[in-house]
């Protein structure tokens, strides 16, 4: 008798400990955008309030770059500050000094993630998942005045490209390194250049994402086809800019800044959380190893499109999780299965294996 009583308490402790874990997580979710650097004359009239407010605005604005495609991100330049504000978590200064009458600081913002979910949605506006990515980048300008192609030195924006991430931006570019081998293959294929399919050259680099971008150059037009490869999908964009001069090096600057736009979009869009959808799941759980659930909690909790997560109910055998869900069964399916996590889902109460 005496062990059933000590089992049934650390059974109940454990299930405790699990619940009030699992609501802290729930109300944990967040995102932190850091080094936030504003500067401001430090005069008579000088609030340092009225910096922090500077610095709360341009943290919004760093975090809606990450989340928006560029065309939503256009909506946000109305947002009132006291709407910012009521979407911040916390905030902490990292740094401020005075130099020459100028006041510095770097601050770090710490926003609600459901918040501002909650009011992009108010909106009809769907952010995307944090996720970044690597990708293997091929550019190579064709001048179809001479019948040439360059990829590699003396390609402006293969020499520039890199140089021009920004803090929000979420791919992270892999450029080929010169290859003798690779640009005589590529040259081969000049005249079929805009089918070929670049697997000789995309499979050295051992990575399931790429861009192709095929630069055709005829006068001062230049039609840019651009191949977005990545592990489930491949999206195609012709794009054509006018009066572009490769040998200007504002010109340069201004293509790739709208190319990494247009890719940045297509990556966005392809992770795309419409919040509007709440699927309600019920998952059970072997109520076996207390780090095991930890860590399935720990798990759900950084899944964006898990809108929310609890524990419904327990006993000493199992632990029935509540889950709502910003996506299709099969979405959620599919991403618990690359976590390792498959689930027997014949009765309505989805059963963790």
């Amino acid at each position: 008798m005496h062990y059933f009583k000590n089992k049934y308490i650390l059974f109940f402790v454990t299930a405790l400990t699990i619940f009030f874990f699992s609501t802290a997580n729930v109300l944990a979710k967040s995102v932190q955008i850091n080094d936030i650097e504003i500067s401001k004359p430090f005069e008579n009239n000088f609030d340092k309030n009225k910096v922090i407010d500077i610095g709360f605005k341009d943290a919004f604005s760093e975090l809606m770059q990450i989340l928006l495609k560029s065309s939503d991100y256009e909506k946000m330049n109305k947002v009132r500050l006291n709407e910012i504000k009521s979407m911040v978590e916390s905030f902490s200064i990292k740094e401020e000094k005075f130099i020459d009458e100028i006041y510095y600081v770097k601050i770090g913002v710490t926003f609600d993630k459901k918040k501002i979910f909650n009011f992009l949605e108010k909106k009809n506006i769907f952010p995307s998942q944090i996720f970044s990515e690597k990708f293997l980048f091929i550019p190579i300008i064709i001048d179809e005045n001479i019948n040439n192609l360059t990829i590699y030195s003396g390609n402006p924006i293969y020499d520039n490209w890199i140089s021009f991430k920004k803090k929000h931006h979420l791919i992270n570019y892999i450029l080929p390194t010169e290859d003798l081998e690779d640009l005589t293959i590529i040259k081969k294929k000049y005249n079929e250049i805009e089918n070929y399919n670049f697997k000789e050259i995309i499979n050295k680099y051992y990575l399931d994402n790429c861009i192709i971008t095929l630069i055709f150059v005829n006068n001062q037009d230049v039609r840019v086809l651009s191949k977005i490869i990545t592990k489930n999908d491949i999206v195609i964009k012709n794009n054509t800019f006018s009066e572009f001069d490769l040998n200007n090096e504002d010109k340069v600057k201004l293509l790739i800044d709208k190319l990494r736009n247009i890719y940045e979009d297509i990556w966005k869009e392809n992770n795309q959380i419409n919040t509007s959808i709440k699927l309600p799941l019920i998952v059970r759980v072997d109520n076996k190893k207390s780090n095991e659930l930890i860590k399935f909690e720990n798990i759900l909790n950084e899944l964006d499109l898990v809108n929310y997560f609890a524990i419904k109910k327990f006993n000493q055998n199992q632990i029935f999780y509540e889950i709502v869900f910003n996506g299709t069964p099969s979405n959620f399916i599919d991403i618990m299965r690359d976590r390792n996590y498959i689930f027997n889902t014949q009765k309505k109460i989805w059963i963790l294996k």
